[in-house]
C-alpha cells in the first residue's frame, strides 16, 4: 500500500545514482572471476574520470555504495584468505577520493555484501545485519547515510530501512520491463529495444511510502557496452538520456540516470565522453533555468522543505553526508 501526495516541482530535476560495489556485485555469479579485470580498471581507471566530470559539471551524485568497500582492511579473519588480490573489495581510499570532489557528492548505502534482499535465503534478520553493518562501517568514517539502492533493484525488507535512518531508496525503473523482479528474454529485449531506437525514458516522480520514506523510481540505466548491448553505439545512449533530461524539464518530473561505475570499464573512452555529452546538455539546461540538479538526498530536502524552489542552489553541504 502507497500513497502517492500531490507534488509539484518549480522544475525539472536530473539526479544521477552510483552502484559502487566493485566484485562484490557478482560475487554470487558463476561469471564474476570475468569481472575481477574490469573491477581493477573501475578502480584504477574510472573512478577519477567519473569525479573529474562531476566537478567539472558540478554535478552532485548519489554514491549507493557497499558497506564493505568502507573497509581498508579485513575486519574478518581469514575472509579472503584465498586472494592474493584484494583490492577489489575494498575501496575506503576511493571513498576519500569521492568525499574530496570538487562537487560534493552524497554517500548513500548498497546494503553491506551486496546481498540480494528478495532472495528466499536473505531473510528479515539477515537484512537487518546488512543494514546494521553498513551503517556501522560509514560511522567510522563519520558518514551518515540517508538514500539506499537495493542490489539488483529487488526491492523487499523495505520497513527496515526508515529504522536505519534511510529517507529514501531507488525504485525500480518506470519501463515496464523493469517492474520484475526475475527478467526474462523478452524484459531483455524489450530494454535493448528502447536501447536501440533511443526512447524517450519516462520521467518520474517521488512516491511517499507508507513504511516512511520515499520511493525516487529509476529513468533509465546508462548500460554497459559488452554482451549484446554492444551493438549499441555510446550516442544512441546519449540520445537517449538528453530526450530524458528534455522531457523532465517540459513535465517538471525527475529524469533518473543510474548505472555501475564498471559498467563504464568497456568501449570506456566512447562510453564516458557520452556521459560527458549528457552531463555537458543537464548543465547547459541548469544554466537556462530549466532544470535543477540534486542528488538523492537533495531531492528529499527538497520535498520535505518546500518552500525551497528546486531551481535554487542548495547548501549541499547540509544534506549531504560528508
Amino acid at each position: 500500500m502507497s500513497t502517492q501526495p500531490v507534488i509539484e516541482l518549480a522544475s525539472g530535476i536530473f539526479t544521477i545514482s552510483l552502484d559502487f560495489e566493485l566484485i562484490w556485485g557478482t560475487l554470487d555469479k558463476p561469471k564474476h572471476t570475468r569481472f575481477r579485470r574490469l573491477c581493477v580498471l573501475e578502480r584504477e581507471k574510472v573512478i577519477d574520470r567519473l569525479l573529474s566530470l562531476f566537478a567539472e559539471y558540478r554535478i552532485s551524485a548519489t554514491w549507493c555504495t557497499v558497506g564493505h568497500l568502507f573497509l581498508d582492511r579485513d575486519h574478518e579473519e581469514g575472509i579472503r584468505s584465498a586472494e592474493t588480490d584484494t583490492s577489489i573489495f575494498y575501496a575506503r581510499d576511493l571513498i576519500e577520493r569521492i568525499r574530496s570532489c570538487a562537487a560534493p557528492q552524497e554517500i548513500g548505502s548498497h546494503t553491506f555484501t551486496h546481498r540480494v534482499f528478495d532472495d528466499p535465503l536473505c531473510t528479515r534478520a539477515v537484512a537487518e545485519q546488512e543494514l546494521v553493518s553498513s551503517t556501522r562501517a560509514a560511522e567510522e568514517l563519520g558518514l551518515r547515510l540517508t538514500s539506499f539502492a537495493f542490489p539488483r533493484n529487488r526491492i523487499a525488507h523495505l520497513d527496515l530501512l526508515p529504522k536505519h535512518g534511510f529517507t529514501t531508496y531507488r525504485g525500480q525503473d518506470a519501463r515496464w520491463y523493469a517492474q520484475t523482479g526475475r527478467r526474462r528474454w523478452f524484459h531483455r529485449a524489450g530494454h535493448l529495444m528502447d536501447m536501440f531506437f533511443a526512447t524517450t525514458p519516462t520521467p518520474v516522480l517521488p512516491v511517499w511510502r507508507d513504511e516512511g520514506l520515499w520511493e525516487i523510481p529509476g529513468s533509465m540505466l546508462f548500460t554497459p557496452s559488452h554482451g549484446l548491448r554492444r551493438i549499441v553505439p555510446a550516442k544512441a545512449r546519449v540520445h537517449r538520456a538528453r530526450k530524458g533530461l528534455r522531457a523532465a524539464a517540459e513535465q517538471k518530473k525527475i529524469f533518473h540516470l543510474w548505472f555501475h561505475p564498471t559498467d563504464v570499464v568497456v568501449r570506456k573512452d566512447a562510453m564516458l565522453d557520452g556521459l560527458r555529452q549528457i552531463l555537458e546538455t543537464a548543465s547547459e539546461m541548469r544554466e537556462a533555468g530549466r532544470l535543477a540538479i540534486l542528488p538523492m538526498a537533495g531531492i528529499v530536502d527538497l520535498l520535505e522543505r518546500p518552500e525551497q524552489p528546486a531551481s535554487a542552489a542548495l547548501a549541499l553541504e547540509d544534506v549531504i553526508s560528508r
